[in-house]
């Protein structure tokens, strides 16, 4: 069965989650952290599919695309089917569940993950008073950002709240430079960045892999197993930047698509 849940209704969506995160990169799909992150929207809805009483796939749907994870022990067939009834025929992309007589999507996705160790960083959590300046480097870093005050505090509201370590580096002059969001899944399991970005006027800095290294070692700190990352393979600066942070490039992921 699958349900519709609202921003505030999504606990045993996000706990679902949180106990099919391996103690590696994930293969593909949901992170808590990603619907930790979807949850900054006022009108956010996340899907749960249900056997009976037991979760079995957790998604939501992002532009056309249903970013999606299953149980381990999830009928994938059966739940390909009712994303098919889903989609009713319309184009779209599916992430985390193979999708019968779909197509792969050719542009891939780099999965990194990072071992936890001692890093040096000057960055910070993101205090009461960091908060506008947090929301200025997404929006600078991010030429299309929507990311406003609002939809931080929107996000904290969230059942996930609980599960964002967000950081900040600020320059020798306290100008905000760089910033991120980790993501808990409970100790013992894998970690999630997103997002990650450097402002325009602080690029070529490092700031950015110190906003990483502050974001990780937070989530080492409260147990988690590694830290991973996903961004496309044609983003040649982040995978850069991952890599010179000590993330190590795990596999490359695609999505199955369907065209009009």
């Amino acid at each position: 069965m699958r349900h519709r849940l609202s921003s505030a209704e999504t606990g045993p969506a996000l706990r679902a989650l949180a106990e099919w995160t391996p103690a590696d990169a994930p293969s593909g799909g949901l992170h808590p952290g990603d619907l930790g992150w979807h949850l900054r929207f006022d009108d956010a809805e996340a899907l749960l599919w249900t056997d009976g009483e037991a979760p079995v796939a957790v998604g939501y749907l992002d532009d056309g695309v249903l970013r999606v994870t299953t149980a381990p022990s999830a009928d994938r067939e059966a739940l390909a089917a009712e994303v098919e009834e889903l989609f009713d025929g319309a184009p779209g992309s599916v992430d985390g569940l193979p999708m019968p007589g779909w197509d792969r999507d050719p542009d891939a996705w780099a999965v990194l993950s990072w071992t936890p160790r001692p890093v040096t960083t000057r960055a910070q959590p993101v205090g009461a008073g960091d908060v506008a300046d947090r929301v200025l480097v997404q929006r600078s870093a991010f030429k299309n950002s929507t990311f406003t005050i609002e939809r931080r505090q929107a996000m904290l509201r969230s059942p996930a709240a609980a599960l964002a370590d967000d950081v900040l580096v600020r320059t020798p002059a306290g100008e905000p430079a760089a910033a991120a969001t980790g993501w808990f899944a409970g100790e013992g399991r894998c970690g999630l960045l997103e997002p990650v970005g450097t402002h325009a006027d602080h690029r070529g800095h490092g700031y950015g892999r110190e906003a990483v290294w502050g974001a990780c070692a937070a989530l080492a700190a409260r147990g988690a197993s590694a830290v991973a990352v996903v961004t496309p393979v044609s983003n040649v600066a982040a995978v850069a930047l991952y890599r010179s942070a000590g993330f190590t490039q795990l596999r490359e992921n695609h999505d199955w698509i369907r065209r009009a």
